[in-house]
């Protein structure tokens, strides 16, 4: 727990330069301007002093802690920064404890918790009943979908901001501003010129933080001169090595970009496929969670329009399995192109969806007697397997024999699309229907 001294270390000029550039208003602040914009629901808030609890969510560097310590220093109330990696429920309830006293002295307490969703669901479950009473106003930061990743009961009580990742308009702007900044650059020549700016912005991905970061980085091995610092290509080179793609293989963006993939493949277009499956790759995703997704839409989505499909994908499992990172990555680029131009249908997943709710739904029909084996003489009296007919015994391999349960005869699952060589599965289909209808 840190109290709002800690602001003061904005002015040290041998802390990182992203935390001497820390805002210190909301005039200061870039990006958001659809929740900080004049006349925006937020700004008013901060600046009428009516804020309520509220949770930020958005990528990293994009300004959630900076925010609340603005509001820390406009608020008329006492502001504890609370950290969910280091913080506990007994530091919680001292904090709780600490508030409600204020609360009585008729004092307002602004606790912002970083990374909110690191606390599971015991932690959080504390702060619900000061919430509630008000003797808190909470402020929490988080990364993850709070609707994964907060307990209903207390996000219902808070309201949800989210923030974008900035863009690199406003990532030139705040690269211009360190350098012009007395607390940043602004009382040292910098040579760098606008296009290695622009590769800065470009490399921070939307994160302010990583963008200070590297020209941090640049201006620390750039060569020095009599006129300047300068910073060379060779410099800039090595301080952008790899963009650090945002992804959490156990958060919300994991869900996001295989529903892109499947999507894509869907939609039948190879281009965004294999663009959505590289940036699962090189997010460090498992290749077979990848390789299991694409069996399950080798069924769900292509079906019997090309059984091949299910052999490819599985076959890409496979070489996963054998070759593993980074060899791999061109099997699964085969397949998820296979599969995008593979012809579609969902008749296999829509008879599997409206048979499993019928199962769920009706009562469990019993097993007509003519479908049941018997190997007892009991069963032989009660009549099991009286009247099966053998199709193999028929000219046609067919026979007008039910095999659905009483009530349940028109009932059909499998609808063929007609797409591919399911046209010659629907044909068949027709054919039996035609049989049996005589």
């Amino acid at each position: 727990m840190e109290q709002l001294s800690l602001f003061d270390q904005a002015g040290d000029l041998g802390a990182p330069l992203a935390s001497r550039l820390r805002p210190q208003s909301l005039d200061e602040f870039v990006g958001q301007k659809h929740l900080l914009g004049e006349g925006r629901m937020l700004r008013q808030l901060i600046e009428r002093d009516q804020i309520s609890s509220m949770i930020f969510w958005g990528p990293p560097g994009v300004g959630k802690t900076t925010l609340a310590r603005i509001i820390a220093r406009r608020t008329r109330a006492e502001f504890i920064d609370f950290s969910a990696v280091t913080s506990g429920i007994r530091e919680i309830r001292q904090v709780m404890e600490q508030a409600e006293n204020s609360r009585k002295m008729g004092m307002r307490t602004v606790v912002f918790v970083d990374e909110i969703h690191r606390f599971n669901k015991a932690q959080q479950d504390a702060f619900l009943p000061f919430v509630e009473k008000g003797s808190i106003l909470l402020i929490g930061a988080t990364t993850e979908n709070p609707s994964f990743e907060i307990n209903a009961a207390l996000l219902s009580r808070c309201r949800v901001f989210v923030l974008k990742e900035l863009t690199e308009q406003e990532i030139m702007e705040l690269l211009e501003h360190a350098l012009s900044n007395p607390r940043g650059y602004g009382n040292q020549r910098i040579g760098i010129t606008r296009q290695q700016l622009a590769a800065i912005a470009a490399f921070s991905n939307g994160d302010a933080r990583t963008a200070l970061n590297t020209l941090e980085m640049a201006v620390m091995n750039g060569e020095i001169t009599p006129e300047e610092i300068r910073i060379t290509d060779a410099v800039m080179e090595q301080c952008i090595t790899r963009k650090s793609l945002l992804y959490d293989k156990n958060g919300e963006e994991h869900y996001n970009l295989i529903s892109a993939l499947h999507k894509s493949m869907r939609n039948s277009d190879p281009d965004a496929a294999i663009y959505w499956l590289m940036r699962m790759l090189e997010g460090g995703e498992d290749p077979l969670y990848i390789a299991r997704r694409l069996i399950r839409f080798a069924s769900e989505d292509v079906g019997i329009a090309d059984s091949q499909a299910l052999q490819v994908a599985v076959a890409a499992y496979q070489a996963c399995h054998f070759n593993g990172m980074p060899e791999c990555d061109v099997n699964l680029v085969h397949a998820v192109t296979y599969l995008s131009l593979a012809p579609k249908s969902n008749a296999l997943y829509r008879a599997c969806e409206e048979c499993k709710a019928d199962v769920k739904q009706r009562r469990a029909e019993p097993v007509p007697l003519w479908l049941r084996n018997a190997p007892t003489g009991l069963m032989k009296q009660l009549h099991y397997g009286e009247g099966y007919e053998y199709a193999h015994n028929t000219e046609e391999k067919l026979t007008h024999m039910q095999c659905m349960p009483e009530g349940m005869e028109k009932v059909r699952y499998y609808r063929p699309d007609g797409q591919g060589k399911e046209k010659e599965a629907k044909q068949r289909l027709e054919e039996i229907m035609e049989f049996r209808n005589k």
